[in-house]
């Protein structure tokens, strides 16, 4: 194979995106192959693109079945990410799916053993891990520079969104549209990122405020405070109805702390470990000696990075940076914070997945969002894999 033949599944605000970055020729190795939404506007739009050999669906599985692909990068809603990227698996098709890997973990389960089965390169849309940022921030960790984790804080709160935002979108802000707010919706990434650079925590308090700030019935603030294991802990805090807002993601170590702010990471790296100072010093006050080490940032490649990567995996066997398998954690951490939110009660990780479920339906079955065909349809399919 010396191409991928991609074709884009839903062509909205993320896939047209791609749809043109492909069709220029950005990503080496990749030609757009075909396009299918059920918006027939949409499929119009990219009909008056021009694009050379371009086959245009309105049925997924028509493309999934045309033999005209060999990959497929899946950018609906939430809910529909597993169950189109299972049958996408069962043809022995290569995937790309947007953030997140889906609303409940039990569905991704699935989807990963389902990929798992196939054979097939399978990546999530975690573009923030191609940051040289976000990089040099998990290698300090993981070589044990920054020395074993104390304390992690995230406070993530500039993405706001005024209310004409979640009224252009009938899906957005809904529990059947979308299953949640901005733990579903903006915050995908700083989850990811959390555990990716940090671990997972055992064990989750969620606070949640649903439509404090917008009309709408998920949450739009939440903040949770997380323990690990090791008896570090944890705070994150998000909202989309807070401004100008914050993104300040510090690490504290036992050799000192990593502050990425601005577009800005510092390292304070202490000249002694903590834990040793404390021990030994006669000095009352004294704090450890620290150096203050402000290191290169970028933004990397982001989407393109990401898609190269999964076109490089396919062609030459380059080792992905986002498995699509690691796609759960951050359903997990979003499952588990909803879950404590609405019960009120501490959630263990791995998540009471049952319990989750019950809860989510709850709100499902009574959600303002109605699909064609009424909501029982549109229960009977998230509920349907």
């Amino acid at each position: 194979m010396n191409a991928v033949r991609i074709g884009v599944v839903g062509a909205g605000n993320m896939g047209s995106g791609y749809v043109k970055m492909i069709a220029a020729g950005e990503v080496e190795g990749a030609r757009l192959a075909a396009v299918c939404d059920a918006d027939p506007a949409r499929i119009e739009a990219v009909r008056a693109r021009n694009i050379a050999g371009l086959s245009l669906f309105n049925d997924y599985r028509q493309m999934l079945d045309s033999k005209a692909v060999d990959g497929v990068m899946i950018t609906t809603p939430h809910y529909d990410h597993p169950r189109l990227a299972t049958e996408a698996f069962a043809r022995g098709l290569h995937v790309l799916c947007e953030k997140p890997a889906g609303v409940f973990t039990r569905q991704v389960r699935a989807m990963n053993e389902a990929a798992a089965r196939s054979g097939t390169v399978f990546s999530m849309m975690f573009n923030q891990r191609t940051s040289d940022t976000h990089l040099k921030m998990k290698e300090l960790v993981s070589s044990g520079e920054l020395g074993a984790i104390v304390r992690v804080n995230w406070i993530i709160t500039d993405w706001f969104r005024p209310q004409s935002y979640y009224d252009a979108g009938g899906w957005r802000a809904t529990w059947a549209g979308e299953g949640g707010g901005v733990l579903a919706n903006q915050t995908p990434h700083q989850l990811d990122l959390w555990q990716w650079i940090c671990g997972m925590p055992k064990r989750v308090r969620g606070f949640c405020y649903f439509g404090k700030y917008h009309n709408i019935e998920v949450e739009d603030e939440v903040t949770v405070f997380a323990e690990y294991e090791s008896g570090a802990t944890a705070v994150f805090i998000a909202s989309t109805g807070e401004a100008p807002g914050t993104n300040r993601f510090e690490i504290v170590g036992d050799r000192g702390r990593l502050v990425l702010e601005e577009k800005k990471l510092v390292f304070l790296r202490n000249r002694q470990p903590t834990s040793e100072h404390l021990r030994t010093s006669k000095d009352f006050f004294k704090r450890p000696e620290a150096w203050r080490i402000e290191l290169a940032t970028g933004d990397g490649e982001q989407h393109k990075g990401i898609i190269k990567n999964w076109v490089n995996a396919i062609l030459k066997g380059t080792p992905l940076l986002a498995p699509g398998a690691e796609g759960i954690r951050q359903v997990e951490l979003a499952n588990a914070i909803m879950l404590s939110g609405w019960t009120g009660e501490w959630a263990t990780l791995p998540v009471d997945e049952s319990r989750f479920e019950a809860e989510l339906r709850k709100r499902v079955e009574s959600s303002t969002y109605k699909k064609p065909g009424g909501l029982a349809a549109t229960v009977a399919d998230i509920w349907k894999s």
